[in-house]
Protein backbone atom coordinates (compact mmCIF):
# COMPACT_ATOMS: atom_id res chain seq x y z
CA UNK A 1 0.00 0.00 0.00
CA UNK A 2 2.82 2.38 0.92
CA UNK A 3 4.54 1.56 -2.37
CA UNK A 4 1.40 2.50 -4.33
CA UNK A 5 1.02 5.81 -2.47
CA UNK A 6 4.69 6.70 -3.05
CA UNK A 7 4.44 5.83 -6.73
CA UNK A 8 1.31 7.97 -7.03
CA UNK A 9 3.02 10.98 -5.44
CA UNK A 10 6.09 10.58 -7.68
CA UNK A 11 3.95 10.52 -10.83
CA UNK A 12 2.01 13.57 -9.62
CA UNK A 13 5.22 15.60 -9.03
CA UNK A 14 6.67 14.50 -12.37
CA UNK A 15 3.50 15.56 -14.18
CA UNK A 16 3.57 19.02 -12.54
CA UNK A 17 7.24 19.54 -13.41
CA UNK A 18 6.58 18.56 -17.04
CA UNK A 19 3.71 21.05 -17.29
CA UNK A 20 5.90 23.84 -15.87
CA UNK A 21 8.61 23.09 -18.42
CA UNK A 22 6.10 23.14 -21.26
CA UNK A 23 4.76 26.53 -20.12
CA UNK A 24 8.28 28.01 -19.81
CA UNK A 25 9.23 26.73 -23.26
CA UNK A 26 6.00 28.12 -24.69
CA UNK A 27 6.73 31.57 -23.18
CA UNK A 28 10.24 31.62 -24.65
CA UNK A 29 8.97 30.64 -28.09
CA UNK A 30 6.27 33.32 -27.98
CA UNK A 31 8.91 35.98 -27.29
CA UNK A 32 10.74 35.09 -30.50
CA UNK A 33 7.65 34.80 -32.68
CA UNK A 34 6.99 37.54 -35.24
CA UNK A 35 5.66 40.53 -33.36
CA UNK A 36 6.98 39.24 -30.03
CA UNK A 37 7.55 41.60 -27.14
CA UNK A 38 11.36 41.30 -27.09
CA UNK A 39 11.80 43.24 -30.34
CA UNK A 40 8.99 45.72 -29.90
CA UNK A 41 10.25 46.67 -26.43
CA UNK A 42 13.78 47.11 -27.77
CA UNK A 43 12.60 49.31 -30.66
CA UNK A 44 10.45 51.38 -28.33
CA UNK A 45 13.43 51.95 -26.03
CA UNK A 46 15.63 53.08 -28.94
CA UNK A 47 12.93 55.43 -30.20
CA UNK A 48 12.39 56.91 -26.74
CA UNK A 49 16.13 57.50 -26.35
CA UNK A 50 16.30 59.20 -29.76
CA UNK A 51 13.35 61.45 -28.96
CA UNK A 52 14.87 62.44 -25.61
CA UNK A 53 18.21 63.21 -27.27
CA UNK A 54 16.54 65.36 -29.93
CA UNK A 55 14.51 67.23 -27.32
CA UNK A 56 17.65 67.99 -25.31
CA UNK A 57 19.45 69.15 -28.46
CA UNK A 58 16.70 71.58 -29.51
CA UNK A 59 16.22 72.87 -25.97
CA UNK A 60 19.81 73.28 -24.77
CA UNK A 61 22.18 73.13 -27.74
CA UNK A 62 23.33 75.61 -30.37
CA UNK A 63 23.09 75.12 -34.14
CA UNK A 64 25.66 77.50 -35.65
CA UNK A 65 28.26 79.83 -34.21
CA UNK A 66 30.57 82.51 -35.57
CA UNK A 67 33.68 83.62 -33.71
CA UNK A 68 36.34 86.27 -34.07
CA UNK A 69 39.58 85.85 -32.17
CA UNK A 70 42.74 87.66 -31.16
CA UNK A 71 45.87 86.18 -29.65
CA UNK A 72 49.46 85.05 -29.93
CA UNK A 73 51.49 82.74 -32.19
CA UNK A 74 55.02 81.56 -31.39
CA UNK A 75 57.43 78.79 -32.38
CA UNK A 76 60.13 76.69 -30.76
CA UNK A 77 63.29 75.24 -32.33
CA UNK A 78 65.31 77.14 -34.91
CA UNK A 79 62.23 78.89 -36.27
CA UNK A 80 61.47 80.18 -32.82
CA UNK A 81 65.05 81.44 -32.45
CA UNK A 82 64.97 83.18 -35.83
CA UNK A 83 61.52 84.78 -35.51
CA UNK A 84 60.52 87.94 -33.73
CA UNK A 85 56.77 87.45 -33.27
CA UNK A 86 54.79 90.56 -34.15
CA UNK A 87 51.57 89.79 -32.32
CA UNK A 88 48.60 89.90 -32.27
CA UNK A 89 47.32 87.00 -34.33
CA UNK A 90 43.88 87.45 -35.91
CA UNK A 91 41.34 84.70 -36.54
CA UNK A 92 37.74 83.94 -37.51
CA UNK A 93 35.74 80.73 -37.80
CA UNK A 94 32.24 79.30 -38.24
CA UNK A 95 31.07 76.13 -36.51
CA UNK A 96 28.18 73.74 -37.12
CA UNK A 97 26.84 71.62 -34.25
CA UNK A 98 26.39 68.05 -35.45
CA UNK A 99 25.47 67.02 -31.89
CA UNK A 100 25.17 69.02 -28.71
CA UNK A 101 28.79 68.12 -27.87
CA UNK A 102 30.35 67.80 -31.34
CA UNK A 103 31.05 70.51 -33.93
CA UNK A 104 32.83 70.88 -37.23
CA UNK A 105 33.94 74.18 -38.68
CA UNK A 106 36.03 76.21 -41.09
CA UNK A 107 38.26 79.13 -40.23
CA UNK A 108 41.23 81.34 -41.03
CA UNK A 109 44.05 82.90 -39.02
CA UNK A 110 46.85 85.34 -39.75
CA UNK A 111 50.07 86.19 -37.92
CA UNK A 112 53.14 88.32 -38.66
CA UNK A 113 56.75 87.59 -37.77
CA UNK A 114 60.15 89.01 -38.67
CA UNK A 115 63.78 87.94 -39.04
CA UNK A 116 66.79 90.26 -38.84
CA UNK A 117 69.84 88.80 -40.63
CA UNK A 118 72.84 91.10 -40.18
CA UNK A 119 75.67 88.88 -41.38
CA UNK A 120 76.42 86.88 -44.54
CA UNK A 121 74.82 83.46 -44.90
CA UNK A 122 74.98 80.70 -47.48
CA UNK A 123 71.95 81.94 -49.39
CA UNK A 124 72.48 85.66 -48.82
CA UNK A 125 76.19 86.53 -49.04
CA UNK A 126 75.74 90.30 -48.69
CA UNK A 127 78.35 91.77 -46.37
CA UNK A 128 75.78 93.12 -43.91
CA UNK A 129 73.40 90.22 -44.39
CA UNK A 130 70.01 90.29 -46.02
CA UNK A 131 68.59 92.60 -43.35
CA UNK A 132 64.96 92.65 -42.29
CA UNK A 133 62.69 89.86 -43.54
CA UNK A 134 58.98 90.17 -42.82
CA UNK A 135 57.10 86.87 -42.62
CA UNK A 136 53.33 86.63 -43.14
CA UNK A 137 51.68 83.36 -42.12
CA UNK A 138 48.10 82.83 -43.27
CA UNK A 139 46.30 79.57 -42.59
CA UNK A 140 42.99 78.01 -43.52
CA UNK A 141 41.75 75.17 -41.36
CA UNK A 142 39.06 72.55 -40.89
CA UNK A 143 38.34 72.01 -37.22
CA UNK A 144 36.48 69.53 -35.02
CA UNK A 145 35.57 70.20 -31.40
CA UNK A 146 34.42 67.69 -28.81
CA UNK A 147 32.80 69.20 -25.73
CA UNK A 148 33.58 67.16 -22.61
CA UNK A 149 30.67 65.79 -20.57
CA UNK A 150 30.80 67.69 -17.28
CA UNK A 151 27.52 66.41 -15.84
CA UNK A 152 29.16 64.85 -12.78
CA UNK A 153 31.78 67.58 -12.31
CA UNK A 154 31.69 70.83 -10.39
CA UNK A 155 29.63 73.86 -11.34
CA UNK A 156 32.68 75.95 -12.24
CA UNK A 157 33.93 73.31 -14.70
CA UNK A 158 30.48 72.87 -16.22
CA UNK A 159 30.13 76.64 -16.61
CA UNK A 160 33.41 76.83 -18.59
CA UNK A 161 32.30 74.35 -21.32
CA UNK A 162 35.70 72.61 -21.79
CA UNK A 163 36.41 71.00 -25.15
CA UNK A 164 39.10 69.17 -27.09
CA UNK A 165 39.96 70.43 -30.57
CA UNK A 166 41.76 69.06 -33.62
CA UNK A 167 42.53 70.79 -36.90
CA UNK A 168 43.75 70.05 -40.40
CA UNK A 169 45.48 73.20 -41.68
CA UNK A 170 47.00 74.70 -44.80
CA UNK A 171 49.67 77.33 -44.08
CA UNK A 172 50.69 79.94 -46.64
CA UNK A 173 54.01 81.68 -46.02
CA UNK A 174 55.26 84.93 -47.59
CA UNK A 175 58.77 86.26 -46.93
CA UNK A 176 59.32 89.93 -47.79
CA UNK A 177 62.91 91.25 -47.96
CA UNK A 178 62.40 94.83 -46.82
CA UNK A 179 66.08 95.86 -47.10
CA UNK A 180 66.67 94.10 -50.43
CA UNK A 181 64.29 95.50 -53.07
CA UNK A 182 65.97 93.41 -55.76
CA UNK A 183 64.96 90.14 -54.07
CA UNK A 184 61.43 89.05 -54.92
CA UNK A 185 59.01 87.92 -52.24
CA UNK A 186 59.22 84.21 -51.52
CA UNK A 187 55.88 82.43 -51.28
CA UNK A 188 54.86 78.87 -50.58
CA UNK A 189 52.57 76.68 -48.55
CA UNK A 190 52.35 73.45 -46.63
CA UNK A 191 49.99 71.23 -44.67
CA UNK A 192 49.81 71.05 -40.92
CA UNK A 193 47.86 69.58 -38.03
CA UNK A 194 47.11 70.94 -34.60
CA UNK A 195 45.62 69.69 -31.36
CA UNK A 196 44.63 71.42 -28.17
CA UNK A 197 41.89 72.37 -25.77
CA UNK A 198 39.64 75.31 -25.03
CA UNK A 199 37.06 76.84 -22.73
CA UNK A 200 33.88 78.82 -23.48
CA UNK A 201 32.26 81.04 -20.87
CA UNK A 202 28.65 82.07 -21.57
CA UNK A 203 27.75 85.75 -21.47
CA UNK A 204 24.19 84.91 -22.47
CA UNK A 205 23.27 81.23 -22.60
CA UNK A 206 23.05 79.84 -26.17
CA UNK A 207 23.87 83.24 -27.69
CA UNK A 208 27.14 84.93 -26.65
CA UNK A 209 30.36 83.40 -25.33
CA UNK A 210 33.92 84.40 -24.45
CA UNK A 211 36.50 81.73 -25.19
CA UNK A 212 40.14 80.81 -24.79
CA UNK A 213 41.89 78.15 -26.88
CA UNK A 214 45.42 76.75 -26.85
CA UNK A 215 46.82 74.79 -29.82
CA UNK A 216 50.09 73.05 -30.64
CA UNK A 217 50.81 73.05 -34.40
CA UNK A 218 52.85 70.57 -36.41
CA UNK A 219 53.47 72.18 -39.79
CA UNK A 220 55.50 71.63 -42.93
CA UNK A 221 56.46 75.02 -44.37
CA UNK A 222 58.46 75.21 -47.63
CA UNK A 223 61.54 76.71 -45.95
CA UNK A 224 61.58 74.22 -43.07
CA UNK A 225 64.85 72.60 -44.17
CA UNK A 226 66.39 75.58 -45.95
CA UNK A 227 70.15 76.06 -45.63
CA UNK A 228 70.13 79.63 -46.90
CA UNK A 229 70.55 80.97 -43.36
CA UNK A 230 73.48 78.71 -42.50
CA UNK A 231 75.63 79.18 -40.40
CA UNK A 232 73.19 81.27 -38.34
CA UNK A 233 70.45 78.64 -38.56
CA UNK A 234 71.00 75.21 -40.07
CA UNK A 235 67.25 74.99 -40.82
CA UNK A 236 63.95 76.50 -39.73
CA UNK A 237 62.35 73.52 -38.02
CA UNK A 238 60.10 73.90 -35.01
CA UNK A 239 56.57 73.45 -33.69
CA UNK A 240 54.08 76.29 -33.52
CA UNK A 241 51.91 77.32 -30.58
CA UNK A 242 48.91 79.62 -30.48
CA UNK A 243 46.82 81.06 -27.68
CA UNK A 244 43.63 82.74 -28.87
CA UNK A 245 40.90 84.69 -27.09
CA UNK A 246 37.54 84.73 -28.87
CA UNK A 247 34.09 86.28 -28.90
CA UNK A 248 31.38 83.95 -30.23
CA UNK A 249 27.80 84.53 -31.33
CA UNK A 250 25.57 81.48 -31.66
CA UNK A 251 22.18 80.68 -33.10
Amino acid sequence: MKIKIGLFLFLLILSGFSMAQDQSFHDEISDFELGGDIFSDFNEEIEATRILRDERFFRYSRFFSFEISLGFTAFDGNRGSAYDNQNPTFGAAVHYFMESNLTMGLGVAFSKHAMLIEEPTRGYPQEDGVGLVEVDLFRVFYTIRYYIDTTNLGTAITFSNPYLVGRAEYWNETNKFKDQPNIEDQKGGGLGFSFGLGLEFPIEFKEYYLGIEFLAHSLNLPDEYTQKLDPLYSNLTGFGYSLMFSFTQSW
